[in-house]
């Protein structure tokens, strides 16, 4: 067979699984294998090899000549006739698509059936299938899908995906891969493989559940914490019970409140009241109350304190430096 006879060959068996079907006879002694890599984006990567027996010492030249070619003469026109297909499934799907990044190669494999040679094309085909929150494929090949008796069509999609269904079933399934064998023909639209995206696994969405309610309920105690009411004193301290105090008790604290203010230029802080008269803060606060409810003193909030000032009184800043207005 010389190169010639090669090229047409291989040119005649992409033809008849990319464009529409002509009812061509298988030929033997060629395994080709047609590997399509869905990509999550619908891109596709695709690989087309060709795999003949090279028997003989003309054979083994033949092949030789069209790998001398391959670069400058074949490849070239295996990307204008895959760009000739793709432009009729972006017509037949009115979906915008495009091929590139073609390459070519071919090489002798030795096994232990004998000598083999090889020829490998790919190249990257835009928008091949559909993602929808998974991906739908099958639609570019809008005239049918034929294959030979030689020939294997393999369809390999992401990891994380999985098959929602498959027109025509698959002669074979294994990991991320479906697989059809010739001989066999395809409608329109065929093989439509559908698949569903990856789902979130289980553990981590329990645990983004668990964190979101913790987080939830720590600002939740955060703001009633911020909206409870600051107890009149020193903060975070518990208020004590306030005792029972006679008239003349209460005459005499009010008596050494008043006085009090007084040492300190008629105001000072409740805090330091307490303090300095080392009574519980209960105590000091109904003094504090009585004083106020009869219009001796003033209560000026001061940020979490209380400034107790005398009413009437003329007073430079006193208490805490800066505290005051």
């Amino acid at each position: 067979m010389d190169t010639v006879k090669w090229y047409v060959l291989i040119i005649g068996l992409l033809l008849l699984c990319i464009m529409p079907l002509a009812g061509a006879a298988s030929t033997p002694g060629y395994a080709t294998t047609y590997t399509i890599n869905l990509q999550p984006d619908g891109a596709a990567l695709w690989s087309v090899e060709y795999r003949t027996p090279l028997v003989t010492n003309d054979d083994l030249a033949n092949f030789q000549n069209y790998s001398a070619d391959i670069s400058s003469v074949y490849l070239p026109q295996f990307e204008a006739l895959m760009q000739n297909s793709a432009a009729q499934a972006a017509s037949g799907t009115s979906r915008p698509m495009s091929v590139d990044n073609f390459s070519g190669n071919a090489v002798t494999q030795m096994s232990p059936t004998g000598e083999f040679g090889v020829v490998t094309y790919t190249f990257t085909w835009t928008n091949f299938s559909v993602p929808d929150g998974g991906l739908t494929a099958g639609d570019a090949f809008a005239g049918g899908l034929y294959l030979d008796e030689d020939s294997t069509l393999i369809v390999r999609y992401p990891n994380g995906y999985t098959v929602t269904s498959a027109d025509p079933a698959p002669d074979q399934q294994s990991g991320t891969s479906l697989v059809w064998y010739g001989q066999r023909t395809f409608d329109p639209g065929e093989p439509q493989v559908v698949l569903a995206g990856p789902s979130l696994p289980v553990l981590p969405l329990v645990i983004v559940i668990v964190v979101a309610i913790i987080t939830t309920a720590g600002f939740m105690v955060y703001r009633k914490r911020r909206q409870l009411p600051v107890p009149e004193g020193e903060p975070g301290e518990p208020e004590e019970p306030s005792p029972a105090l006679s008239e003349a008790d209460l005459a005499t604290l009010e008596e050494k409140v008043t006085r009090l203010l007084k040492a300190h230029g008629g105001e000072r802080f409740q805090s330091e009241i307490v303090k300095e008269l080392g009574l519980p803060k209960s105590t000091v606060s109904s003094t504090l109350n009585d004083l106020h409810q009869r219009g001796i003193i003033q209560k000026i909030k001061k940020g979490r304190e209380n400034l107790i000032r005398l009413v009437g009184e003329s007073v430079p800043s006193a208490g805490k430096p800066g505290d005051l207005s």
